[in-house]
């Protein structure tokens, strides 16, 4: 299981927009510190810390932050128009569009996905994959 991600910001104010624009709508909080952003789904009295976590930071090294290439953080929204409309609310953030919501035919019927770039350059997936809603062949 994954315990957290990690993605490397310059600019963590202009980060927290992008970031904030739509995963509190997922559910998760945000913590700021001194070292960046931690954002994390609530914990119920009793149980265990919900996986992943996602952190905005400078990088370790001092040196500036740089994407990988592959490298993809997907977010699972609730519905087809939920994915639209957060990927909208994070391209007026200041992100850039990587593929706009809708079916990709390598994928599932069902799966339904848009694509970012945060401002720092991370490629960010928005999706939905709920067998109940229409899917791409009808």
């Amino acid at each position: 299981m994954i315990s957290y991600v990690t993605v490397g910001a310059d600019d963590i104010p202009r980060a927290k927009r992008f970031y904030s624009s739509f995963l509190p709508a997922l559910g998760y909080g945000i913590e700021e510190g001194p070292e960046g952003l931690s954002y994390a789904l609530p914990q119920r009295p009793g149980q265990p810390a919900v996986s992943p976590e996602f952190y905005v930071k400078p990088p370790f090294d001092g040196r500036p932050a740089s994407v990988g290439n592959g490298v993809m953080t997907a977010f699972q929204a609730r519905s087809q128009r939920e994915v639209r409309d957060l990927h909208a609310a994070a391209l007026a953030a200041g992100g850039r569009d990587e593929g706009q919501p809708g079916f990709r035919d390598a994928y599932g019927a069902h799966f339904y996905v848009g694509y970012l770039r945060d401002p720092q350059g991370n490629k960010i997936a928005l999706f939905s994959n709920d067998p109940d809603a229409p899917g791409r062949d009808g």
